[in-house]
């Protein structure tokens, strides 16, 4: 199956050392791009998260944002510096005494003294676990919206395909009776200009002619085109590559047959043709 490379995935996990959150976007890239906005907590893991994705995604731009937020438990509450409180109210006292008409000093002001609030950090340990666990699982939800909307293109493909098979039907059935007019028109120039020809050399013209507006080589090279794209689309994978380069060799064989065509239904066909390869085209830019 073919994996799109768009997708968007978003998980929660909560516990008694807090809640973390992380979203993941994914859109098309020529390579592997991942990008982290962290807290500033989780930066120690930052690594180890970079190493998940590259094992887990093989293409596109992966944007990861994730967001932790500390319980409010005896293990992660605030917590007063007793010993610091003690010394800045003592020197406080010793300051107030050498005043005339001291103000009093509010709490506040000593809180936010740096130091005397302190945070208990959660056991490191605990805390990478669950973010590991919870890395893991918003990226297997990443990886299988790609893959719903791989399937959802795989059809669009398979589609494009078929009409593009049922033109070359066509134009292999028309073919014929193309060659056979072409050479009619030859022949009737040569006789309304009353030139007289040797045989032989009308012959010589005549296959020379016909190998110039001939298209049965770009008619098998298309199908062998369609059928590898089918096998590729079949197999599944990081394909985007692949697809491509085989939409360039198909775009390749509708101009020459546009150019070599001398039949507006065969003309019509490869328009047909390059419509139908565009369409794909724009799609495959979005495939891993």
């Amino acid at each position: 199956m073919i994996h799109s490379m768009t997708a968007f995935a978003r998980e929660q996990s909560q516990g008694p050392w807090g809640t973390l959150t992380c979203e993941m976007r994914s859109i098309n890239h020529r390579y592997l791009e991942v990008s982290l906005h962290l807290s500033e907590a989780l930066r120690p893991f930052e690594g180890m998260i970079r190493e998940k994705i590259r094992k887990m995604v093989k293409r596109g731009k992966i944007e990861c944002s994730l967001r932790y937020r500390p319980g409010v438990d005896s293990d992660t509450a605030f917590v007063v510096n007793a010993q610091l409180v003690n010394q800045l109210v003592t020197a406080c006292e010793e300051i107030r005494g050498s005043l005339k008409n001291p103000a009093p000093i509010p709490a506040s002001d000593i809180l936010r003294f740096p130091g005397v609030l302190e945070t208990k950090e959660t056991d490191q340990g605990t805390l990478q676990s669950e973010v590991m666990s919870l890395v893991e699982h918003t990226l297997k939800d990443l990886l299988a919206a790609r893959e719903r909307e791989g399937a959802e293109l795989n059809k669009l493909f398979l589609e494009r395909m078929d009409r593009m098979q049922t033109e070359m039907e066509n134009v292999r059935t028309r073919l014929p009776q193309v060659m056979k007019d072409a050479q009619e028109r030859l022949l009737k120039r040569f006789t309304d200009a009353k030139i007289e020809l040797d045989p032989a050399r009308v012959e010589q013209e005549m296959v020379m002619f016909a190998q110039k507006i001939d298209i049965a080589e770009e008619i098998e090279r298309t199908e062998t085109h369609i059928a590898e794209v089918r096998r590729v689309l079949k197999n599944g994978g990081a394909a985007g590559r692949r697809l491509d380069f085989l939409l360039q060799e198909l775009n390749r064989e509708a101009n020459t047959m546009g150019s070599k065509s001398t039949d507006t239904i065969i003309t019509h066909a490869a328009v047909e043709m390059k419509v139908l390869i565009e369409q794909v085209r724009e799609q495959v830019q979005n495939i891993e």
